[in-house]
């Protein structure tokens, strides 16, 4: 059963993902600290670098399937037209009201 994005618990998350879906660069740098890192896979990567490739230039779209850890973490089927979809795990650290670590991999 998905969960809609503007249901989720964590405000920063709700905000962030709604950016991501909406396909928004402006919002969704808007939602992140200025020091923002991230990881996919385990491996950290540069954050500019992975969402232009796999959010904004591939079209990324996320259903998020559950949530744990007051909507810190979620389970979410990602699609894009690179990868096609996925299902994918996210967990996201929020300071301050905005994301501050993103950590995604597969399920």
């Amino acid at each position: 059963m998905t969960i809609p994005i503007d249901k989720l618990s964590d405000p920063a998350v709700r905000t962030l993902l709604t950016a991501l879906n909406a396909n928004d660069r402006a919002a969704f740098q808007a939602a992140l600290t200025p020091d923002a890192t991230m990881s996919d896979d385990g491996s950290d990567r540069d954050l500019d670098q992975w969402t232009e490739r796999e959010i904004f230039s591939s079209h990324g779209r996320i259903e998020v399937q559950s949530e744990k850890d007051g909507g810190r973490a979620v389970i979410a089927d990602y699609r894009n037209d690179t990868w096609g979809e996925m299902r994918t795990a996210w967990r996201f650290t929020v300071a301050d009201g905005k994301v501050s670590r993103i950590e995604t991999g597969q399920a």
